[in-house]
């Protein structure tokens, strides 16, 4: 009878949906990046008012900085090339896309300016779910095990709701960048779980 292999949960960990380390924080991290984009090239609706970039993307775009400074760690056989096909379309699209919008419109960068009333009364409540999103996937990581089935599955679905999640963004922005009238407490509320949970998942493969 043939012994059982041996399964190394510290140096071989199963990743989600089978993809190699770094690619579903690339591409959230392309997700994160787009909406930034497409801010950028929205024109400003009428009546005067500006369009900003929200302030929950200024901290996701901290974890976008994390992914790209974190080199994934991939073990013999492992793919190495989805994860830096992600990093090169996020990084050459945010250059491409700032370069267009400086030579379209070069007061456009305004929008990357955060609101002052939003951040007055925010910049808390986010910088909250930032912090314990993160420090939560890192204590279900260490409590749990990366081998673990329970961490394993929950990981996955912070990566599945974490898409969702952004990609409902994008909806919520088309339905509401040229309203007159948007309601402003439920996309804060929308933007504070969405950063919790995509914060957990960066968390849980930092």
């Amino acid at each position: 009878m043939s012994a059982s292999p041996v399964i190394d949960s510290v140096n071989s960990p199963r990743h989600p949906f089978g993809l190699p380390p770094g690619s579903v924080r690339g591409f959230l991290s392309l997700l994160i990046c787009g909406f930034v984009w497409m801010v950028l090239l929205w024109p400003d609706p009428p009546g005067g008012r500006e369009l900003k970039l929200p302030l929950s993307h200024f901290f996701l775009m901290a974890l976008v900085l994390m992914a790209f400074s974190s080199a994934p760690h991939l073990q013999m056989g492992e793919s190495k090339t989805l994860p830096w096909v992600l990093r090169v379309l996020f990084v050459g699209g945010s250059v491409g896309v700032v370069l267009y919008s400086l030579f379209r419109d070069p007061h456009s960068l305004s929008k990357l300016t955060p609101d002052a009333g939003e951040f007055a009364y925010w910049w808390g409540p986010f910088l909250g779910c930032l912090a314990g999103g993160f420090a939560a996937g890192l204590l279900l990581r260490f409590v749990l095990g990366r081998q673990n089935q329970v961490f394993q599955t929950l990981r996955a679905w912070l990566s599945v709701v974490g898409v969702l999640m952004m990609l409902g963004e994008f909806v919520l922005f088309l339905m509401y960048a040229s309203a007159d009238s948007r309601p402003e407490n439920f996309l804060r509320v929308w933007q504070a779980v969405q950063l919790a949970v995509v914060s957990g998942y960066f968390g849980t493969r930092a």
